[in-house]
């Protein structure tokens, strides 16, 4: 499979609103536990959806496959790529890089990615997540992994100034469980999991929807097993020609996410703004030329 290209979990929301009846609950139960749910037998995948085996091979045809055999193999070379890691991915993009130089492979690669995510993200949904992490009545935790951290640091630094009762949690780090202590209901979670997912973020993600926290997920086309914990979930697309994954639509997403909630606090935080900048005077932290 070429992983620049839609995956089936693309095909089915971006049809999602042609469907029938009985397509759209197919197609809900197959996001449900995508993509191991179309694995099994037909018979099987239409069983669980509750719906016909014509049902189900009408919508495989929907989605561009000749028949059900060929849908399950694409299915497999999705599998297949969310395990990579660094040195599969990189072979496999060495095989066939093209000529043209990769400042240009890159960026066309980049901006794909861009337009794809975007186009599967419902504006709705992007808002009510930024109220969400805008509310002040309830604490914000931001959540990172091994590689994702450093998004979740870009974000917990803005938000700071932004906003208080914010906290960032380090998920690969043994102390993570202690911050779960005062999670209350009502409490958001901004968590960050892409591929390889990890455990620990798993974990501390179940821990605290059972306590009743909200859950906003930014996670990759594939899409990390807290996504059925979610409340939101934001599917980046994040191949480019490299053995890493691009981190560029998910930064774009989140600085418009940062733009958005200050300007729902500003008369708040352009207060918190002030007196930051007037400590940073105090400590001489930035060079002044005037």
């Amino acid at each position: 499979m070429n992983e620049a290209r839609l995956t089936i979990s693309d095909r089915i929301q971006s049809q999602l609103d042609d469907l029938t009846r009985a397509e759209s609950q197919l197609a809900h139960s197959i996001l449900e536990n995508y993509p191991a749910s179309g694995l099994g037998p037909l018979s099987a995948l239409a069983k669980d959806a509750e719906v016909s085996v014509p049902t189900v091979a009408r919508m495989v045809q929907k989605l561009g496959f000749n028949g059900y055999p060929e849908f399950q193999a694409e299915l497999r070379e999705e599998l297949k790529a969310k395990a990579k890691d660094p040195i599969s991915k990189h072979d496999s993009w060495a095989d066939g890089a093209p000529s043209e130089h990769l400042l240009n492979r890159l960026t066309d690669a980049v901006i794909d990615n861009i337009r794809h995510t975007l186009g599967q993200i419902d504006p709705e949904d992007f808002d009510k997540a930024c109220a969400l992490s805008a509310d002040t009545t309830h604490n914000l935790f931001i959540v990172g992994g091994r590689i994702t951290h450093t998004l979740a640091e870009y974000l917990f630094l803005h938000m700071q100034v932004i906003r208080p009762k914010i906290t960032h949690i380090q998920s690969t780090s043994n102390a993570w469980p202690h911050y779960l202590l005062d999670v209350k209901e009502g409490d958001v979670f901004i968590i960050f999991d892409m591929r390889r997912y990890e455990n620990n973020t798993l974990k501390l993600a179940e821990m605290a929807h059972s306590k009743g926290a909200r859950i906003i997920l930014f996670t990759d086309q594939w899409r990390s097993p807290v996504h059925h914990l979610a409340e939101i979930s934001f599917s980046c697309r994040i191949v480019v020609p490299s053995a890493w994954d691009s981190a560029a639509t998910p930064l774009l997403l989140l600085e418009t996410m940062i733009s958005s909630v200050q300007g729902l606090t500003w008369g708040d935080t352009k207060d918190r703004m002030e007196a930051l900048e007037d400590m940073f005077d105090q400590t001489k932290l930035f060079r002044k030329f005037t």
